[in-house]
């Protein structure tokens, strides 16, 4: 699902217009954004949990050559226990 769509289905359910929506979801990813940033870790009930982690830095070698890759922080995501339980209910098809 695209954002346009996720966009549209959050408008006829909710009854708002795609601008609302729009402003809406650009809000809650500077949110998230900024706790992340702040290391803080975000809890939505029945979707799941944003944290951050600092990666630590590391050696990459390509094509013979080695480069310092520098530490930094990544968004981790954990969905929460019924959004796995669903999908395990699903068969191969998503049905």
């Amino acid at each position: 699902m695209k954002d346009l769509e996720i966009t549209t289905e959050l408008a006829v359910r909710l009854d708002w217009t795609k601008q609302d929506v729009e402003a809406m979801l650009d809000a809650l990813g500077e949110i998230i954004g900024d706790k992340l940033s702040q290391n803080d870790i975000i809890s939505l009930h029945g979707l799941g949990q944003f944290e951050s982690r600092k990666k630590a830095e590391r050696i990459s070698a390509v094509n013979g050559k080695r480069y310092l890759i520098p530490p930094k922080l990544v968004a981790i995501f954990r969905p929460s226990s019924s959004i796995k339980s669903y999908l395990k209910t699903l068969d191969n098809n998503g049905q």
